[in-house]
């Protein structure tokens, strides 16, 4: 089955996770590869794109990044306005409601990650788009669901128009302007509402945007 993943579809599939579904708006903490791949950066300008509820966005500003927050639905956005007064986070997070597939920053920031997000175009070039956003000497983190030929479009395999490999990500990345630090392909598990678990197969992709390119 194809996936619009318009405004529609995602109003829809927030608002049926609820606050303890399977990708539901509720206490999910921030992805583990955030941590583990932006803990070392000096804290700068952000941008989540997709943000989801929050979770990600929220994290990167208790670390002293300024963050612009941005997702195509009203619902998931209102929940997460709700989960930052909630955890008493500072007022660094900018919630933008927008479809990455049209908009535009108007600036470019030291950071822009992404979580899992699928706009209404085709995933690679979501991935080309938000790579011009990173400025010179800048870094971008990008968290995806793995490509598998075997992925059936459920909870755990989303469909393979939504999922990506690492090779597929870093070929796009002309090596003159960025450096690749991080390609992985790997498996986590997730425990949810009433300790159910799901294996999430994801791809993991940092690089550095080289100081020298002026793109």
């Amino acid at each position: 089955m194809t996936h619009g993943f318009d405004k529609a579809y995602w109003e829809q599939h927030w608002r049926q996770a609820g606050p303890s579904g399977a990708g539901s708006v509720g206490g999910h903490p921030p992805n583990p590869y955030l941590a583990r791949e932006t803990g070392e950066l000096v804290p700068g300008t952000a941008l989540d794109a997709g943000c989801g509820a929050g979770a990600e966005a929220i994290w990167l500003a208790s670390r002293g990044w300024q963050v612009t927050a941005v997702d195509i639905s009203s619902e998931v956005l209102a929940a997460a306005l709700e989960r930052e007064k909630a955890g008493g986070a500072s007022e660094q997070v900018r919630w933008v409601e927008a479809d990455l597939s049209g908009w535009e920053p108007g600036t470019r920031f030291e950071l822009v990650t992404t979580h899992y997000a699928h706009p209404a175009m085709p995933q690679l070039e979501f991935y080309d788009r938000i790579a011009r956003w990173v400025v010179s000497g800048g870094t971008l983190l990008i968290v995806g669901h793995l490509h598998t030929h075997s992925a059936a479009s459920d909870e755990t395999h989303p469909p393979a128009e939504a999922s990506a490999t690492a090779a597929a990500i870093t070929e796009r990345l002309d090596e003159s302007a960025w450096e690749v630090v991080t390609a992985e392909e790997c498996d986590r598990t997730l425990v949810g509402h009433a300790s159910r678990s799901a294996v999430l197969h994801d791809v993991v992709v940092r690089a550095n945007r080289r100081p020298s390119d002026a793109a």
